[in-house]
């Protein structure tokens, strides 16, 4: 059975997934292409947020994500389980289409976008006990600002959020 589980594994393995080409150039700005791990299941459900969302979505199932992380430049304090490119910019995380339509409406001279880590409440990593967390706007020096904030819907928790007076401390 371990035999027959590594062969599997291997398999996925030589398919392609080691290699990755990311274009950090990729201008499309409604083409999403989505590196993420092969095994990540959040991960895939951001994709079908975003193909919801009218984008049209590539992937590539990638074993190394630090290598893709830093061919696009992507700083380690905005990290997350997967990257996306569109428009120029890289998507690091579970950033709601909504930011990323903004973003290419405005075109702000940033490398990116990032939802660090992984929070609950999100695209992809709903569940009932979100919090409130932010939409970082990387700057091309590595810097960062808040593009936007979220709280959960009452729908995520059965209840309402925090109140926008509180909702700071459930931000890091």
């Amino acid at each position: 059975m371990a035999i027959r589980n590594f062969s599997i594994f291997g398999a996925l393995l030589l398919g392609g997934c080691l290699t990755f080409h990311p274009d950090p150039a990729n201008t499309d700005p409604q083409v999403l292409h989505v590196y993420k791990s092969p095994v990540c299941t959040c991960c895939q459900r951001w994709v079908q947020h975003a193909r919801r969302e009218r984008y049209t979505v590539t992937v590539s199932n990638v074993v190394d994500m630090d290598s893709v992380r830093h061919e696009l430049g992507v700083p380690r304090y905005a990290e997350s389980c997967h990257i996306a490119v569109i428009g120029g910019y890289f998507i690091s995380g579970h950033v709601p289409a909504e930011d990323i339509s903004r973003l290419l409406a405005e075109h702000p001279n940033i490398a990116g976008l990032a939802v660090p880590g992984m929070p609950v409440g999100p695209p992809g990593m709903e569940g009932p006990d979100a919090k409130p967390y932010s939409v970082l706007a990387i700057q091309k020096d590595g810097n960062y600002e808040v593009f936007a904030d979220h709280q959960p819907s009452p729908e995520q928790n059965g209840a309402v959020g925090p109140s926008a007076d509180n909702a700071h401390k459930y931000l890091k």
